[in-house]
């Protein structure tokens, strides 16, 4: 027998050159005659050549907490999701509107998951260049059971049509449907479950003051310190099955740029680095183990040098410092370096600012004595 909308709630309850930095890596990942790659008769269960884009983006979905319980880090944001989480519950009632902001890789979409497994429904996952007028929303409203949750990463970049289609739809639980064009042209409004959005961006700013405001929890996550990432870089180790010291832990933390996603990516290539070496010297039957020689080596083969900047980084200031004291605009080190603006405004920009590196102005960019000192 079908169930109604209501039953489906939950039930009531509580890289560069070597001189860049003065390292040397003496072929590193060529095995001596004497240790071939692969040796022995027992199968490498470490070590597993070609791997597809598919099983990287899944090992990457392995490391994410999956209950609130797991999530390191955000501990102001994580409890008050949870009251909210709790409190609506306890009512019976569909979670309010949830609009996460923060720079990219805070764990944004990772906090949209763990509310919608905490509330005990579904959710339908987008984003927002994807949405180009409101009709591409009615799909996915549609299809929400109540209490149901619809994530839409990089919510900003949503058409300014796509919003206001969402403006009834957040409030009523009501969608307009055009019919026909023309002098012929007329509407009809059909009603949706009640369901919670979950947005995500990380231009807050963009978003229309009208939109904004009919979120009822607004969070704002915040970069990692260091001895954070340094736990959570831990934790994805022993998910990874590799063992790595308390000071390579901290090295990698350290070049994260204060991000949950760097720090997994450094991480997955120094396994890869220390994978080789295991490879050449033992024949990779041992645990594969991370030092802080390999994850140095690994980093310069990245491109990151010992402050944490990477090639792309350094480029920008190199730029800015060829100006003199004159502003550079965001265009023409867009230009210069081959890279969007947007990837610029929002990748690069925000870290060297953090570090103290460069600095806005209304005519440009410009670059500050400590980026004179380092890249000396």
């Amino acid at each position: 027998m079908a169930t109604s909308p209501e039953e489906r709630l939950p039930p009531l309850g509580p890289s560069v050159p070597p001189d860049d930095f003065g390292w040397e890596v003496e072929n590193p990942l060529e095995c001596p005659d004497d240790s071939p790659a692969g040796s022995g008769d027992e199968p490498d269960r470490h070590f597993q050549p070609g791997i597809s884009g598919e099983d990287e983006a899944q090992i990457e979905k392995s490391l994410r907490p999956r209950r609130f319980e797991e999530f390191i880090g955000q501990e102001r944001v994580v409890e008050n999701l949870r009251i909210a989480i709790e409190a609506a519950r306890a009512r019976g009632e569909v979670l309010d509107h949830v609009l996460l902001s923060g720079m990219p890789g805070l764990g944004k979409t990772t906090l949209a998951l763990l509310i919608a497994d905490a509330m005990g429904v579904g959710i339908q996952e987008t984003s927002g260049p994807v949405i180009e007028r409101g009709k591409d929303l009615v799909g996915h409203l549609t299809n929400l059971a109540r209490g149901d949750i619809l994530f839409i990463d990089e919510i900003h970049r949503m058409s300014r049509e796509a919003e206001e289609y969402l403006y009834s739809a957040m409030e009523d639980f009501k969608v307009d449907i055009r019919l026909d064009k023309g002098p012929d042209a007329r509407s009809i409004r059909i009603g949706v479950a009640p369901f919670t959005l979950v947005g995500a961006t990380t231009r807050e700013g963009l978003l229309a003051a009208p939109f904004r405001g009919r979120f009822g929890i607004l969070e704002k996550l915040e970069a990692y310190s260091p001895e954070v990432l340094a736990e959570i870089i831990r934790r994805s180790a022993a998910i990874l099955q590799v063992e790595i010291d308390a000071d390579a832990a901290q090295r990698i933390a350290s070049c994260s740029r204060g991000t949950p996603r760097f720090a997994n990516r450094f991480l997955r290539r120094v396994r890869d680095v220390a994978q080789c070496r295991a490879q050449c010297r033992e024949s990779g039957k041992e645990p594969v183990s991370i030092n802080c020689g390999t994850v140095d080596e690994a980093l310069q083969r990245l491109g990151v040098d010992g402050n944490g900047l990477d090639i792309m980084d350094r480029q920008i200031m190199r730029i800015l410092l060829s100006s003199g004291e004159v502003p550079v605009g965001i265009k023409t080190i867009a230009i210069t370096v081959g890279e969007e603006e947007r990837t610029i405004e929002d990748v690069y920009e925000p870290y060297l600012i953090q570090r103290g590196l460069i600095i806005r102005t209304p005519r440009g960019r410009l670059a500050t004595p400590r980026a004179v000192e380092l890249l000396q």
